[in-house]
């Protein structure tokens, strides 16, 4: 349906505009997009015609039917119509395949399909959105415009969608992240180069300084490794051979070639290689908040969610044979716990198992396959095996996380690798005497520490818990009479390590409570004379709560036990009508 309501949009602005040149028009997760070639430039004034249109083929019901043409019959036809960029789609379907167009009403567009039966099969849909996007996503070729689509059986579900993007939009990382000044990307340093602002790092800090402590308690150790390295250690990785593109240019240095890197596992094994090993030290699990730099493209850069330098939570394990299915069970578990904290608690997992070309034994495909499939029924984790996804150096689990207003995010993966430890000859001697390869998984929780904080600031709507606010309190003196007491509060507040502010401004108590709501403050202390000459505070949540006045040691005690409970869920608001993702 998706696929066919791409074709509805692409006959619509055939219909409506001139000279339109056609590329392709897939389904997406929810929706469907079209890239077209015209020379008017679409913009959102546009979408009402353009649905109107789609809604009148609709309406329709004119059916899609299929024929398919001879290689020499297409291409004539194709360039007939002036359709170029439609010749060189041809051109990439393998000799011998059939060669297939569909055609509903005036419509006709070179296609492998499927389609629905019927136009009238289609359901409510809306135009989203109109984006630039280069033929075959090459920034040589031509830019055309992309337009985006979403549809539903129903016309309740779309608008269930539809709220739902409103709401994304509200939360959209990037306008939270400039509004209260987490973080910033300078186009006088470059795109996708991230620079934390004071309260993005101590957000940050938090969120390390809880890594580091959980992952010395589940018995890993932590890693630091160079920048950069020379070149023979990427070509023996296999980076320079299958990763050359995403890798920034050497440099020179000593006349030896050096290039930034893009992963950490290579310094992770060479330090296991710096010695001999013996089974008796395995498993090793070994950790390290690593900073990378790989070369993505402008158009797909995204905020903190698509970036060229970025720390990964990246570990490895180098374990033997008969430990490897605890060790999978303890990282599945591991991650539950660490994304539960945060108030994440609705996980999917998809197992990709081996492709058609792959390395390492068929046995130890096998084996890795079922420990990774153990792992997830011995959790209850729902998953989706994704036969032959898995990469040529091993299989897979992804775990993807449901956030707040409902949207799944790919985050978690434990990947096996058969490739690396052969590569550079990896050995442990086991209690046989004898040398033995170990088993190595590669392992993140997070996936970078950049991307993990844009989600958060999404899932929160950059009111962060109590915990991690960067801001837990700020004090707000009524007038100037108070300013040394509330100095002498805030300052009692930090000696219990609590993160807290003076609002010294001139502006009534109103405007103050007001800023701090915005700045999404958790708690504001006020203080007035009473509260100086008694020792109190006057206690606010910032969701408008008045919660009294008190001691100024009991809202120590109480924030203090809500901070080490770690509660988040009046942080996260309610998903929208429509949405119903577990808490």
């Amino acid at each position: 349906m998706r696929h066919s309501a791409a074709h509805v949009m692409a006959a619509a602005v055939c219909r409506l505009f001139e000279g339109v040149r056609l590329d392709i028009g897939p389904a997406t997760e929810d929706g469907f997009y079209y890239d077209f070639d015209l020379p008017h430039r679409l913009g959102p004034e546009d979408f009402p015609r353009i649905e109107e249109e789609m809604a009148r083929i609709v309406r329709d019901d004119v059916p899609f039917e299929r024929f398919e043409l001879s290689r020499a019959e297409a291409e004539r036809r194709l360039r007939e119509a002036g359709q170029n960029y439609k010749l060189e789609r041809l051109a990439e379907i393998p000799e011998g395949e059939p060669i297939s167009f569909y055609r509903c009403g005036d419509f006709t567009d070179l296609c492998r399909g499927p389609h629905v039966e019927r136009t009238g099969q289609i359901g409510a849909f809306k135009l989203l959105s109109v984006a630039g996007s280069y033929f075959h996503g090459v920034e040589t070729n031509p830019m055309l415009q992309r337009l985006y689509g979403v549809v539903f059986p129903t016309q309740a579900e779309l608008d269930a969608r539809l709220q739902q993007l409103e709401e994304a939009k509200r939360r959209d990382h990037r306008r939270l992240g400039r509004e209260l000044e987490l973080f910033s990307i300078e186009e006088s340093v470059g795109p996708g180069l991230i620079h934390w602002h004071p309260k993005g790092a101590r957000v940050r800090a938090l969120i390390e300084d809880f890594w580091r402590r959980e992952h010395f308690r589940a018995g890993y150790e932590l890693l630091y490794t160079p920048h950069i390295g020379r070149g023979g250690l990427w070509e023996t990785s296999g980076h320079l051979g299958f990763y050359r593109e995403s890798m920034y240019a050497p440099m020179t240095i000593d006349e030896a070639e050096y290039f930034i890197k893009p992963m950490n596992c290579p310094f992770h094994i060479n330090i296991y290689r710096s010695r001999p090993r013996s089974y008796r030290e395995l498993p090793l699990r070994w950790a390290e908040l690593g900073t990378v730099y790989r070369y993505e493209k402008a158009g797909v850069l995204h905020g903190l969610l698509r970036v060229r330098g970025f720390t990964q939570d990246d570990a490895h394990i180098f374990c033997a044979a008969e430990q490897i299915e605890g060790e999978i069970a303890e990282v599945v578990r591991f991650a539950r716990r660490m994304w539960a904290v945060f108030g994440f608690t609705d996980i999917r997992a998809y197992l990709a198992t081996r492709p058609e070309k792959a390395v390492g034994e068929t046995a130890r495909w096998e084996q890795a396959t079922a420990s990774l499939e153990s792992a997830l029924k011995a959790e209850g984790i729902p998953y989706e095996t994704d036969a032959g996804g898995g990469a040529f150096y091993g299989p897979k689990i992804d775990l993807k996380v449901r956030d707040a207003i409902g949207r799944e995010w790919q985050m978690s993966t434990v990947q096996f690798d058969f490739n690396l430890p052969e590569r550079f000859q990896l050995a442990y001697v086991g209690a046989d005497g004898h040398e033995h390869r170990p088993y190595m998984v590669h392992r993140a929780l997070f996936g970078s520490i950049e991307r993990f904080f844009g989600i958060l600031i999404e899932h929160y709507a950059g009111a962060f818990p109590l915990w991690l606010a960067p801001e837990q309190i700020r004090v707000l003196p009524i007038s100037e009479r108070q300013s040394d007491y509330a100095r002498s509060v805030a300052a009692a507040l930090r000696a219990r390590d609590l993160r807290a502010t003076v609002d010294e401004s001139p502006d009534k108590i109103g405007a103050k409570i007001r800023r701090a709501q915005m700045e999404k403050v958790p708690y504001m202390a006020v203080v007035g004379g009473r509260e100086a000459e008694s020792g109190r505070v006057a206690l606010r949540a910032r969701s408008g709560g008045d919660l009294g006045a008190m001691a100024l040691e009991a809202a120590i005690a109480r924030l203090k036990l809500e901070e080490e409970s770690r509660s988040f869920s009046a942080a996260v608001s309610a998903p929208p009508a429509g949405d119903n993702p577990k808490p």
